[in-house]
């Protein structure tokens, strides 16, 4: 045992924690819990004076109420709906996220997904292990050439608006909802902003989500909003599974309305194996097979970005046990 304060990792990073203890190691105990989900969490955490938390646990207000010293509970990522801030704020505690760590990396992805779907690319590939005497253009027809054509952002944040910048050097008309976007920004970007969310829908040939996972997001991509989009649009969900209905995108395929989907995030993850969704996914006779691109919450990652997340996380830790301004907190503390 030791006097010094203890900040918890609750999960995805596991020992040695050679970077949490090189920034925290000094003033601080780090330990590396490595739980699979918060069930795990109570008994283990009460006495933590900083916790870095990831994706796979929920913090939620019994646990936060147990917390008996606790100065920090830092998301190591952009989305914290996996902690009920609103118990933290009434606790006092003050709960922070990192929101640059993996914007060019999630960016990237987003493209990447997008011109994977709309150059048909994705469908080829496909369509070639399937078929080897295919070989022709004939199974993505038609395309459409990308310059000019409407590409929409919902969410203009930091990684909305890198999209922005890499789908206008592609020579796309970049179009954007967010009402929480202050004025001007579409003049210092040179794209267009759009006053609804039904605007964007039925302009946009491809379609990019960014916004942050909560109950005003919840299923805002439901059937009615797909239905909006014109026909043959692509749609790609970067940012938080919530965001979107599964199955509704899975009708969309069926039916043609949609010409292919990328979504690297889902409501639960993993899925249900005997969910509708995975189940179209996997089965060669259903357009899914071959039009939706599927990742396991993958966009975020490379080298850097890991570094980054936990680097500014234990930065903002060491911040919170020396009494120094805590960055990027969310819940008004």
């Amino acid at each position: 045992m030791t006097d010094k304060p203890r900040v918890y990792v609750t999960d995805f990073i596991a020992e040695p924690c050679e970077i949490e203890r090189r920034i925290l190691g000094d003033i601080a105990e780090v330990v590396a819990l490595d739980v699979p989900n918060e069930t795990e969490l109570p008994g283990q955490i009460e006495d933590a004076t900083a916790i870095m938390m990831y994706h796979c646990v929920e913090m939620s207000k019994p646990l936060i109420n147990s917390l008996r010293n606790c100065k920090l509970i830092i998301r190591c990522g952009v989305g914290y709906d996996n902690i009920d801030i609103d118990a933290a704020f009434a606790r006092g505690i003050p709960v922070a996220n990192v929101p640059d760590y993996g914007t060019e990396e999630v960016a990237d992805s987003a493209i990447g997904m997008a011109l994977a779907l709309a150059r048909g690319i994705h469908l080829h590939n496909i369509r070639l292990q399937r078929e080897e005497r295919n070989w022709t253009h004939h199974a993505a027809v038609p395309l459409a050439r990308l310059r000019d054509r409407t590409f929409g952002i919902v969410g203009l944040g930091r990684i909305g608006g890198a999209v922005a910048l890499r789908a206008k050097s592609l020579g796309m008309n970049v179009a954007f909802f967010d009402p929480y976007i202050a004025d001007g920004i579409d003049k210092s970007l040179g794209i267009r902003r759009m006053e609804s969310l039904d605007e964007l829908l039925c302009i946009s040939h491809i379609l990019s989500l960014h916004t942050p996972g909560s109950t005003e997001t919840q299923n805002l991509l439901n059937a009615d909003a797909i239905s909006l989009l014109p026909k043959g649009a692509f749609l790609i969900n970067t940012a938080r599974g919530t965001i979107t209905d599964p199955n509704a995108i899975i009708d969309a395929l069926a039916c043609g309305h949609l010409a292919g989907a990328a979504i690297d995030v889902l409501p639960k993850e993993p899925p249900p194996p005997d969910s509708a969704f995975l189940k179209a996914w996997r089965d060669p006779s259903h357009p899914a097979f071959s039009r939706l691109i599927l990742n396991p919450h993958g966009a975020f990652y490379s080298e850097e970005g890991m570094d980054d997340m936990r680097i500014k996380g234990s930065e903002n830790c060491r911040r919170a046990i020396l009494g120094e301004a805590i960055r990027n907190v969310v819940n008004g503390l």
